[in-house]
């Protein structure tokens, strides 16, 4: 009896080690359309994570926090957590970035009546910009604004710095075009619409990307991660959830 005790509790232990071996987590944030738990399979990005880890027969679970702490639990040794995404690629020793999952367009949020005027990345040193706290943006954008260059105004959120741009606060908000779009479609932005426009130069294509944790674990995943992304195609995965929140939203 005492045999056939160990023999089922070794059995029904390795089972569970099984079931934590083929699961991920990673953590996001609600970045509609890409990321949130309100979505169409929890947003464009969390679609194609899902579906390249699912290709390597991996279960995807995703939490979702407000960006500053699911980028900190994502680096803590001993989080469940082996990263978080979307993320723009940016230089890290904490992090290592598995290949692109997707493509965002970064603008400049304005009023109608005010328009920025700019050539250069420089010229917008003229104006006062908003960015989220902890969001990367571009390389040059974020070296003007760390040297203090560039006059920036930090909020917590997109939508924030919407409603900012609307009142006049600031001349204009760094923003991902397709979280714009999602945004003034909800009932409570879409007031603000008719105030606000894109500005006619995009500042850059970001790619996406799903960042993990500089590990050995990490790089693992990654790794495998990378394998089941070769099997997809992104675009069309992208193309149709963004489609699909578009109906929704209209």
């Amino acid at each position: 009896m005492v045999r056939w005790f160990f023999l089922l509790f070794y059995v029904g232990f390795s089972t569970v080690q099984s079931a934590q071996a083929d699961t991920v987590k990673l953590t996001s944030l609600l970045w509609p359309p890409y990321a949130g738990y309100q979505l169409v399979q929890e947003g464009a990005s969390v679609a194609v994570a899902r579906a390249a880890f699912a290709q390597m027969d991996q279960q995807l679970i995703v939490d979702f926090y407000p960006w500053t702490r699911a980028i900190k639990l994502a680096a803590m040794p001993s989080s469940d957590y082996i990263g978080y995404f979307p993320e723009y690629y940016f230089e890290t020793d904490k992090f290592i970035f598995s290949k692109p999952i997707g493509i965002g367009p970064l603008g400049i949020v304005e009023q109608k009546s005010h328009p920025i005027s700019w050539l250069h990345l420089t010229d917008l040193n003229r104006y006062t910009l908003g960015v989220v706290k902890d969001y990367v943006n571009t390389d040059s954008l974020d070296l003007m604004i760390a040297s203090g260059n560039q006059p920036v105004e930090a909020a917590t959120s997109d939508e924030q710095n919407i409603r900012k741009v609307a009142a006049g606060r600031i001349d204009g908000a760094v923003i991902d075009i397709n979280v714009l779009h999602y945004l003034l479609k909800q009932p409570h932005l879409q007031p603000l619409a008719d105030k606000l426009q894109v500005n006619r130069q995009l500042i850059a294509n970001k790619q996406l990307y799903v960042a993990f944790r500089n590990t050995e674990e990490g790089r693992r995943w990654r790794d495998m991660f990378d394998q089941g992304l070769a099997k997809l195609d992104i675009e069309s995965i992208m193309g149709d959830l963004l489609f699909q929140e578009e109906a929704l939203n209209h």
